[in-house]
């Protein structure tokens, strides 16, 4: 049952015997460095290596480009007001200018805020008073979304102000909007303006600045959810973030010589953030952006004009590009292909194989409240563990599986998984209540995920505890969808489950219970959703039902509701 490949890994880990538990103790020492501190160390490794390629855009940046613009720019922020430990969001696609915001908030001691581009007016505004965002870095428009006019709903006071002055009671904190645009657009910052802002002696006080961040402060803020009511939005330090995404490079063979990776997956997403970029700079492997979004066709031209080594995408992605593949065959030759978001299954293995050339698939397992990874595949895995399990547990991190007791379990029989490591969450911000049900007194934190841990360290996921709906790799929150629907005048009842969906893994169907003689449509739910939430958060299914199944002590079923939709199919 133990395979001879990883008796080297066991060797040096701990597990009570029959217990579902494992501790991977490492083999190398976590690091106490900050993310600007990590720009800098692999600049002065690789200065005129590129770090991003932006076929899109044009353009391509070393990684002394990346730390020279990065300086800039911090030292702007610091000229408009910014603080240390303000909070800065980038609500933006995949483009450059996202790239150097991260690293700029890094080097001024600055917390970045991810947002999600799909997001709406009202979604915005929660989250920008989540976290009494102070600051806004965004792009102007893109597809059908236009972020100024987005801000201008939620702040409409920004069309009468000088940049960074605003005043709005809708977003108290925020006082200053950067638009990544040619235009002049009123009471903003010009990017493009911001960064010739900074005299020779501002850049240098950056420089000098690094020694006084410390690598336990907060650098990064990942939202859980992002509508209606308060989400939950972990924070996580530059230790966490550092060391984690270094592991992750590693598990990679990031390390093993100089790859060029073609980024599928949106930089807003833990995915992009630790999994793809901060991984790259841990080992100077360069990243590629095909485009501003997820294009199949654009991704085969970086593959092939690029000659990119690796690949990063979930499942859905795969598929896509699969199909994209069959009808131009392309020349392409990659060597590893990352997968996160879903299992990979053993017929995607063999189509990436066959129309890829991809020679190794890479699984891995994590969630935003670990920075990203926690499991991960090792060095030479066959079909088996590959397809079938998360990966093996990554270094410096104890797993154990309980029962609804909290009493560990034996080893493959399921469970919740619980994760103890250097990599947890700081917290939720502002939330101690939510952080108090996360993460023990122990520090274990509660994962949620119904888990098998295997005796050698590698782990199987069996379902979810939690409700959430992981639609090609993206994670949807049910609660959020429900209490929007049910502020339709026709809709009495509503739930919102997952059902299986043979490219996305699941989609999105909401069953609802309907006011007398009433009548509602897909089409009128879509016509409900759209503007209001970010798209894939839209239901693509509508199932009307009469009642809901419920326990005795009235909790509605959502196992059942699931269960009679499918067989309703059959």
């Amino acid at each position: 049952m133990i395979y001879s490949k990883l008796r080297i890994v066991i060797s040096l880990s701990r597990n009570y015997a029959s217990q579902s538990y494992f501790h991977n103790r490492g083999t190398e020492s976590l690091r106490a460095l900050t993310m600007g501190q990590l720009l800098e160390k692999t600049t002065n490794k690789y200065p005129d290596r590129p770090a991003l390629i932006s076929r899109h855009q044009k353009q391509v940046l070393t990684f002394q480009q990346v730390l020279e613009q990065a300086d800039t720019l911090a030292a702007a922020f610091k000229i408009i007001g910014l603080q240390p430990q303000d909070r800065v969001g980038i609500w933006a696609p995949n483009m450059v200018e996202w790239y150097v915001t991260h690293m700029a908030c890094a080097r001024g001691g600055l917390v970045l805020v991810n947002l999600n581009p799909a997001y709406q007016s009202d979604e915005i505004k929660n989250l920008i008073n989540a976290v009494d965002m102070k600051a806004m870095v965004c792009a102007h428009k893109f597809k059908t979304q236009n972020y100024y006019q987005h801000l201008l709903n939620v702040c409409p006071e920004l069309f009468n102000c000088p940049p960074g002055g605003l005043k709005s009671p809708n977003a108290p904190s925020l006082k200053s909007v950067v638009v990544i645009s040619d235009e002049n657009l009123q009471g903003t910052f010009k990017y493009k303006d911001l960064i010739t802002m900074p005299k020779k002696s501002d850049i240098l006080s950056i420089k000098g600045w690094q020694h006084h961040i410390d690598p336990d402060q907060v650098c990064h803020i990942q939202f859980t959810s992002g509508t209606t009511g308060t989400p939950k939005a972990p924070m996580h330090s530059h230790f966490h973030l550092v060391n984690n995404s270094y592991y992750i490079g590693k598990g990679n063979e990031l390390d093993k010589k100089h790859h060029k990776i073609c980024v599928q997956v949106p930089f807003f997403h833990a995915y992009g953030t630790a999994i793809t970029i901060a991984a790259a700079l841990n080992h100077g492997a360069t990243l590629v952006a095909p485009s501003a979004s997820f294009d199949p066709d654009k991704s085969l031209e970086a593959l092939k004009y690029e000659k990119c080594t690796v690949i990063h995408g979930t499942p859905t992605m795969y598929v896509d590009l699969i199909k994209a593949q069959r009808d131009k065959r392309e020349e392409v030759n990659t060597e590893i292909a990352v997968i996160g978001g879903a299992p990979c299954s053993p017929h995607l293995l063999k189509q990436m194989t066959q129309h890829l050339g991809v020679q190794k698939v890479k699984s891995l397992y994590g969630l935003t409240e670990t920075i990203s990874g926690v499991f991960q595949s090792l060095d030479n895995e066959d079909e088996f563990l590959v397809t079938s399990t998360v990966g093996h547990l990554m270094e410096h991190l104890e797993a154990k599986v309980v029962d609804t007791q909290g009493r560990m379990v034996p080893n493959g029989t399921p469970g919740e998984l619980l994760i103890r490591g250097y990599s947890t969450t700081l917290g939720y911000w502002q939330n101690e209540k939510k952080t108090k049900e996360l993460i023990g007194p122990d520090k274990w934190l509660h994962t949620g995920d119904q888990f098998i841990l295997m005796e050698n360290g590698y782990g199987q996921i069996v379902g979810r505890i939690k409700d959430v709906i992981i639609r090609g790799g993206e994670n949807i929150y049910p609660k959020e969808i429900e209490d929007h629907l049910n502020t339709h005048p026709d809709i009495l009842e509503s739930q919102v489950v997952g059902v299986p969906h043979e490219r996305l893994g699941e989609e999105v169907c909401a069953v609802v219970r309907l006011q007398a003689k009433a009548s509602v449509t897909l089409q009128d739910l879509d016509a409900h959703c759209r503007g209001k939430m970010a798209y894939f958060n839209i239901p693509s299914r509508m199932e009307i039902v009469d009642s809901f199944p419920k326990t005795v002590s009235g909790k509605i079923q959502k196992h059942k509701i699931v269960e009679n939709i499918l067989n309703f199919k059959k």
